[in-house]
């Protein structure tokens, strides 16, 4: 009876994903009144519920950015916690209408999971961390020596690949959720435990005494992280991926949540005025089935890129993280903003 209670389930939710398809998820998402924006609920900076339940964070503001975008109202939300290991059949159900989950971008996502990319928001890389005194300071000193990592995830494959290249001999300490793996560690069942970078520095906020730790200064992998769409539904993956470069457009041209509403009435601009939607410009937004002023709303709402990064992980936060190769393309950094016209 459970096997067939979970058939009647899956074909539901196959059903419900083929009806999404056949008017188009813009539509669907605009008849429901809603985002459903499947998140980390677990990864301080990122995406965690904060006292009041409420979820903040780096993804957080992005799905917050596409509501905006969609219907003017950044709170039209419904946040859906997952694992790592959840996020494919989330996405391919139709369960979600986007993945904003610290999700790196592979071949293999594209592929297997039918994901389609945007542009990437946060350029990571996988390292280690170990307590100070375990006397380990590279990747050969693990010989012997026990890893916790997260099932599910590139790091896990991106462990076993590296730490075999070097002749390393190790124990994978395997677990399904961070937080049970954060526990075990913090516990001292593993001598160390990997993650992206930015994983990190948040999670070592924390442990019991967040000094006893240190991250070795390697990293094994490049994780360029961003939201993702199930293939298959191009003008919802143009709304989604045009919000991400409108936020990059608008740390580059000066336009902040701040100042925004004269920018709308006042920049002379032209690139801005059509960012904006302002009065009397030329209008490319439309196009996507949005308002004129979809992308003034978006930054009304969070702010632009910039604003976004200091909020959740840089001089505004806790974590004090260094923009880094998150900063504009003029400033040495990766971020790079297409042009509306």
């Amino acid at each position: 009876m459970t096997r067939y209670f979970r058939f009647l389930v899956a074909l539901a939710l196959v059903v419900s994903a083929g009806t999404v398809f056949a008017q188009g998820r813009l539509q669907a998402i605009k008849d429901r009144g809603e985002l459903r924006c499947g998140v980390n609920a677990n990864l301080p900076g990122f995406g965690v519920p904060d006292a009041s339940g409420a979820y903040t964070g780096f993804d957080i503001d992005f799905c917050k950015a596409i509501a905006a975008a969609v219907f003017g109202d950044a709170s039209k939300v419904v946040y859906r916690p997952l694992t790592a290991g959840e996020r494919p059949t989330a996405l391919q159900s139709g369960e979600i209408d986007v993945l904003i989950r610290n999700t790196t971008r592979t071949s293999i996502r594209e592929t297997d999971w039918g994901a389609n990319f945007a542009p990437t928001t946060y350029y990571d890389g996988q390292g280690f961390m170990v307590r100070k005194d375990s006397g380990i300071n590279s990747l050969r000193d693990f010989e012997g020596r026990s890893i916790c990592v997260q099932s599910g995830t590139t790091t896990e494959t991106n462990l076993g690949t590296t730490l075999a290249g070097l002749g390393v001999q190790f124990t994978p300490v395997i677990f399904e959720t961070a937080p049970v793996l954060i526990a075990a560690y913090d516990d001292g069942q593993c001598d160390g435990w990997t993650t992206d970078g930015s994983g990190l520095v948040s999670y070592q906020t924390q442990l019991r005494v967040p000094s006893d730790h240190k991250i070795l200064p390697v990293i094994i992998s490049k994780e360029p992280l961003g939201p993702a769409v199930l293939h298959g539904d191009d003008q919802w993956y143009d709304v989604v991926s045009w919000t991400v470069y409108a936020l990059f457009d608008a740390e580059e041209y000066g336009v902040t949540q701040a100042n925004v509403d004269d920018m709308l009435l006042n920049a002379a601009d032209p690139q801005v005025k059509r960012l904006l939607g302002a009065p009397g410009s030329e209008s490319y937004v439309e196009a996507f089935g949005l308002s004129a002023d979809a992308f003034y709303q978006v930054i009304k709402a969070v702010g632009n890129y910039g604003e976004i990064f200091d909020r959740n992980l840089g001089s505004g936060s806790v974590f004090g993280l260094e923009r880094g190769i998150n900063a504009q393309y003029y400033d040495g950094g990766l971020i790079y903003g297409y042009p509306f016209n």
